[in-house]
Formats: structure tokens, sequence, C-alpha cells
């Protein structure tokens, strides 16, 4: 079996994540693509879209929420997530069960005793008028009924697992702040999320691992359910191992992947590319190996935006005053530093709207 260094790996993840060459794509296949975006900061997604394509205008996406194309929910690992519209419906079901357990780890104590189905329905007749509601406000209507979990409880168990909602605009359109408004996904899609396969076959779980692969591969099962939070996919994997090939790790590990996706020489150039907060090219993975050393693993999430240098951290940014300010985690050669500096400028040019190229790389870090 073939074995693939880190090095190797990583340019694979590049090419994948859009990262290698920016991407002539349009932004709703761009989203695709990746599978969504991490966008629990509503602005963050714009970043991680301007890394990945060549002329991204901010207005693309922000048009595409509005027009109800691209969706806010939660999602993998019980994180707010954007998604295409398509995706949502197709892949919701899936993680019904995942968003459940997730709060339950959080609120088992609160909501003992509480029937979920019970708490769905009357959350569901709540939420039927279609009116867009605060998480606080959908656990006010129900708080006389259930007053022991308090609103908190109540209001994570409703929005982020047993109703499938989407977070509305305003939030999370370019340079917008706005509170967190939910409808069911239902209400503001036109149509109900698709429902588990009948025969109880898993032709979800098959089409995430492709997904998946596609745009993080190679990558082990171990990968797969880090990225999406579902711990059943071995079983779809399994099924459909005929399709895939596989390679090794340097540290032995077996790593799945689609047969015609890309996999670079490992020699090829990685420029400079700066990543927003939680970005899944570093969280979409168990084994962050590939790209992020492991005393910096903790960078990755804490919501800090990092830069890429050579395709791994090796700085982190911060934006204040239209001000891009680099640090790196390490020395950096000069030929690099002035890379990091170019994609600097260019970077606080689109935040600032083209009204500036203010950035600054101070000395490293510690």
């Amino acid at each position: 079996m073939t074995v693939l260094s880190t090095r190797a790996l990583n340019r694979a993840t590049l090419a994948r994540q859009l990262l290698l060459d920016r991407a002539h794509l349009p932004v709703l296949d761009a989203v695709a693509h990746l599978g969504g975006l991490q966008a629990q900061e509503p602005q963050e997604p714009f970043v991680g879209l301007w890394s990945r394509l060549r002329a991204f205008d901010p207005a693309a996406l922000s048009d595409l929420l509005l027009g109800r194309k691209v969706v806010r929910a939660h999602l993998m690992r019980r994180t707010v997530h954007l998604v295409t519209a398509a995706d949502i419906l197709a892949w919701r079901a899936r993680h019904d069960g995942m968003l459940r357990q997730r709060v339950l780890g959080t609120y088992r104590s609160e909501l003992a005793g509480v029937d979920l189905a019970e708490l769905a329905a009357a959350g569901l007749a709540v939420m039927a008028d279609g009116e867009p509601r605060s998480m606080p406000e959908v656990a006010r209507a129900l708080a006389a009924r259930w007053p022991r979990p308090g609103p908190r409880a109540l209001g994570e168990m409703l929005i982020a697992a047993l109703l499938p909602t989407a977070q509305l605009p305003p939030r999370g359109l370019w340079r917008t702040k706005a509170g967190v408004r939910n409808a069911l996904l239902a209400s503001w899609l036109g149509r109900e999320i698709d429902p588990p396969a009948s025969d109880g076959s898993d032709p979800v779980g098959k089409a995430l691992v492709r997904r998946y692969l596609a745009a993080f591969g190679p990558a082990a099962t171990a990968d797969v359910r880090a990225w999406s939070g579902l711990a059943g996919l071995p079983a779809a994997v399994a099924a459909m191992r005929d399709e895939l090939v596989t390679f090794r790790d340097e540290r032995g590990r077996v790593l799945l992947d689609l047969p015609d996706a890309p996999r670079p020489d490992p020699g090829t150039p990685a420029p400079v590319r700066f990543l927003p907060a939680f970005d899944n090219a570093i969280l979409g993975y168990h084994d962050r190996g590939r790209i992020i050393d492991d005393a910096h693993r903790g960078l990755s999430v804490a919501g800090v935006r990092v830069v890429l240098v050579d395709g791994r951290v090796a700085a982190t940014w911060t934006v204040k005053d239209e001000t891009v300010t680099v640090t790196p985690l390490r020395d950096l050669a000069r030929a690099d530093r002035d890379a990091v500096a170019e994609q600097g400028r260019a970077l606080a040019s689109f935040l600032s709207d083209g009204d500036g190229e203010r950035v600054r790389v101070t000395a490293p870090q510690g």
C-alpha cells in the first residue's frame, strides 16, 4: 500500500480545499464543493471564500443567502455551517441523532425526564406560523410547560437539534451585524427535509463520505467522523470500499480516497493563504498534523485566524482599524515574510472595500 508523506497529504488538502490555486468557481459551487463552511462567526466565510476564489465578490454570497440558495444552520459537529439549500435538505435528517446527543451531552441533567418527542411537537407548533424567532423567544413560549430545564437548555435542544431550522438574514450578510432569528427550514426553503431511507440503507452517509473525500481526502474514517460529528459512517464506508482507493500515512493509518481526486506532487509550491476562524481546512480532520503542528493545535479550536506559509500554519492574524496585523509563530524567511505582507495587503483591501492596504508583520510570537 502506497505511503503518503505528510507533505503529500498537505498538498492534497490544499488542492481539495481550493487553497493551492484560487478557483474559477461560482460561489454556490464552491460552497457545495467544500461541503459547507464553518460559520458560527458570521463574517468568517467571506474570508474563507476570498482565499479560495478568484475575483470573489462578497455581494454574491449575500445574494445567495437572501435568495435562499445557501443557509446558515446547525449541522456538522452541532456547529453553525453555511451550506447550500440542497445539501441541508438532503443531509439534515442524517444528522438528527447526533445533534440530539450533543445537546444532551451538555444539558443531560437539565433535560432529564423531558419527553423529546413532546417537546419537538410543541416547538413545531410555536414555529409553524413562519415567524422568525430567537432561541430565547422559542424557549420562553414553552417555559410554562417545561419550567425545570431552563430557557438555555430548552432553546438549545429545540433550535440546535429537534427542529430543522435556519438562521435568517440579515445575520450572515456582508459587513452586517444582526442577531440570530430562526425559522423552520420547511418554511424558509419551501419544502420538508428529506426523510431517512425507508429500507434501512444509508445513501446519505455514502454521499457524505464521497463529498468529504472530494474536499478533504485522502483521509481516515476518524477524519470523516471529526468533520461530520457522525459516529455511524464506518458502515457507509464499508459498503463503498470497492469504489475507493487506499493509502497509508507515515503513522501507518489507512487512508481512503476517490480514485480520480487530485493528489499533487509534494514539491508543488504552496502560496500564502489567510484562513478565517474555525476553518474546516484545519478542523475537518482528527489528525490535523498535515496542516498544523501539534504545538499549535489549540489555535484551531480557539477561534484564532491563521496564515498558511508553504501550506502549514505559520502565523496568526487580526484586523483592527482596517489594518491587518500578522504575528508569526516562528522566524520567517525574507521571501516568506514578503509574501505574507503582500497577501496581507490584499486582504486588508478586501476587508476595507478597497479603502486601504495597511498590513503589519510583527516579530515572532513568544
